[in-house]
């Protein structure tokens, strides 16, 4: 067997070979594979190989992970080579004759590392000969600039004798990387509405034309338009589709576009690409420039300034992307930052913004943040969800999605309660699209995320104390100021302090049909949060608070996100009322998952059911599917 380890974000991978069938791995030096962590226990896991099988034995305390399965203490688990098996901080993957050492995502991870590594070097002595920061004052399109940084960074690849025979196999397989991006970005472009835009040869707005080489800017597009072919891009539906193909699918027609990739061609792109990253560094986002125009990334999480996660089709993963250096990346945080009108540095190292497009940021920077700068960045997606897009990927059934609308036409209160991420916003935004178009709604929210649709809505954003540690507006000073807006209805984008007090006094004084979210892992543990935030606000009796939320709330609608990422709305109950004798809220659900398969009716009726039904809001078939099995 050949066991190929490395720590986890690092690039460089050690190679063990041994012709036993049976490996022992630890941090004792008794083991044949020693792992040196103190995160690992002396003997930690047996690898045996039986019939050309491989199984995992685990005998320390701290758990590994195969796959993306989790084997405890004690447990066992078959793999096949070429499968990751991760024993913390370590990744080790075991190779056969008939499987690669690595996979397509590590291999991918290991030449960004690679390509990184690269800039690194290239910026370093960039910086030693003019002062790139300077450059960023100009990044708004002086031509004059931008040719100046790309004629160092070709002074410098020729210094560092980048394109020697050497390299040469390696360039090869970064070119392989540059083409899916480059096929990736084009997609990109052609959903973008500027046509001009679009006509171009160009993937950068900082790129300038007269750098370009026309003779292989045309090589470059016969490349992508024969991979668009062969991975058959226009058969997909939509552009998330074309994009998930060429991520899974590309290597399957790179060997096909490998034969017409000269060398010329090769370092050309090569070239093109450093130049491509290092302006974006110096005059955009730097590694982020990409991530933001991705329409299949919907969060990016810089963790520090080697290690950017992202979040797609609600799993996270590494992006194999990374900054030049800690100064690199505040930099590019104060850049972001700076555009929506605020600042950061240390003396105010923690900022939450929006950006221009609805998208959301967060910063911390040091001292707060101890390993290096920290940015989060929630996508405002393009796309709005409709309530037929939740039926068709099974979030709620089309039983459940009736009845909510008409809850919503009913002008019922309305709580939506889940985990981080869940999708409390988007079901949010779902559900307010069924408000009437003649009534006055006020939205109040700590960030804009909420996408109405309707003409007569008021938003309100709250807004932090300025440098002298006044003019802030919380959520509460809002939400009261609403109520004398003569509001039809309010929506708050979350409750997660005093407002919430707030809020349901609005709900019990006319102001019907009014949402709002809170985290909460069960519409029974909503009652338990509701309680907490409204102390926060005011000493008033528990049972005095139920009493409040009994007579203010008469939907509670739990959204929840699995392990693989979908999000499912998992209960849909009403608060029925206060009971005198328990002095507890009486929740019921009208909709659960209680086969763990689908959201099925309970067989309850909710008590405003006939009001529904008079008013046509709901087929008398609901009675049917309500009906116990």
């Amino acid at each position: 067997m050949r066991l190929w380890y490395n720590q986890i974000h690092d690039s460089r991978r050690s190679l063990l070979e041994t012709e036993h069938d049976l490996v022992s791995i630890g941090r004792d030096r008794a083991n044949t594979l020693v792992l040196n962590s103190p995160l690992v226990s002396k003997k930690q896991a047996l690898i045996r190989r039986v019939e050309g099988r491989l199984v995992l034995h685990n005998l320390g305390l701290n758990s590994c992970v195969v796959g993306d399965d989790e084997v405890l203490g004690g447990q066992s688990r078959e793999f096949t080579a070429g499968e990751t098996v991760r024993i913390w901080p370590y990744t080790i993957t075991i190779e056969t004759a008939d499987v690669a050492p690595i996979g397509r995502q590590e291999l991918e991870q290991h030449l960004r590392s690679l390509m990184s590594g690269l800039e690194t070097r290239v910026h370093r002595t960039l910086l030693s000969r003019f002062e790139l920061y300077e450059l960023e004052q100009n990044r708004l399109g002086d031509e004059r600039n931008i040719l100046q940084l790309e004629q160092h960074i070709e002074d410098v690849c020729r210094e560092l004798q980048l394109f020697s025979d050497a390299n040469e196999p390696l360039l090869e397989e970064v070119v392989g990387l540059v083409l899916r991006d480059y096929v990736v970005n084009q997609l990109i472009l052609e959903s973008d509405d500027d046509r001009t835009r679009t006509a171009r040869l160009t993937w950068n707005e900082f790129d300038v034309p007269t750098t370009l080489v026309p003779e292989r800017e045309t090589e470059l597009q016969n490349l992508l338009k024969i991979a668009r072919e062969q991975l058959q891009l226009d058969a997909q539906p939509d552009l998330s589709s074309r994009i998930r193909r060429v991520e899974s699918h590309f290597t399957q027609v790179f060997p096909q576009l490998r034969t017409q990739l000269h060398r010329e061609l090769r370092r050309y792109l090569v070239l093109r690409t450093l130049k491509k990253d290092l302006k974006d560094t110096v005059f955009g986002y730097g590694p982020l420039q990409d991530l933001l125009r991705a329409p299949t990334i919907t969060e990016i999480m810089v963790i520090r300034s080697d290690q950017i996660y992202v979040e797609r089709d609600g799993v996270i993963e590494l992006s194999g992307r990374r900054f030049l250096s800690d100064k690199v990346t505040e930099s590019i945080i104060e850049r972001i930052v700076a555009q929506v009108g605020r600042r950061i540095d240390k003396s105010q190292p923690l900022v939450d913004a929006r950006l221009d497009d609805g998208s959301r940021v967060n910063a911390v920077i040091p001292p707060l943040a101890v390993r290096g700068p920290c940015l989060t960045i929630r996508k405002f997606p393009a796309f709005r969800f409709t309530m037929e897009d939740l039926v068709d990927t099974d979030t709620l059934t089309a039983s459940a999605a009736a009845f909510l609308r008409a809850c919503v036409v009913d002008q019922r209160n309305i709580l939506v309660s889940g985990g981080t991420g869940a999708g409390k916003t988007t079901l949010l935004n779902v559900l307010s699209a069924f408000i009437p178009v003649k009534e006055r709604i006020i939205t109040v929210e700590d960030t804009q995320e909420l996408q109405l649709r309707q003409e007569h809505v008021v938003s309100l954003e709250s807004k932090p104390a300025n440098i002298e540690g006044a003019g802030a507006y919380t959520i509460r000073d809002l939400v009261r100021n609403a109520l004398r807006m003569r509001p039809d209805r309010i929506i708050v984008g979350e409750c997660r302090g005093a407002e919430a007090l707030d809020m349901l006094q609005a709900m019990n004084t006319g102001h019907d049909g009014s949402m709002t979210t809170v985290h909460a892992n069960s519409s029974e543990e909503v009652v338990k949060r509701l309680e907490l935030l409204v102390l926060m606000g005011a000493e008033i009796p528990v049972a005095s608070i139920h009493r409040q939320i009994a007579s203010a709330i008469d939907v509670i609608v739990q959204i929840s996100r699995e392990s693989g990422g979908r999000r499912v709305i998992t209960q849909v109950s009403e608060a029925a009322g206060y009971d005198e004798q328990t002095g507890r809220l009486i929740i019921h659900d009208v909709f659960n998952r209680r086969n763990g398969q689908t959201l099925t009716p309970t067989g309850y009726l909710p008590t405003f059911l006939g009001q529904l039904l008079e008013s046509r809001l709901l087929p008398i078939e609901f009675l049917l599917d309500g009906a116990p099995g």
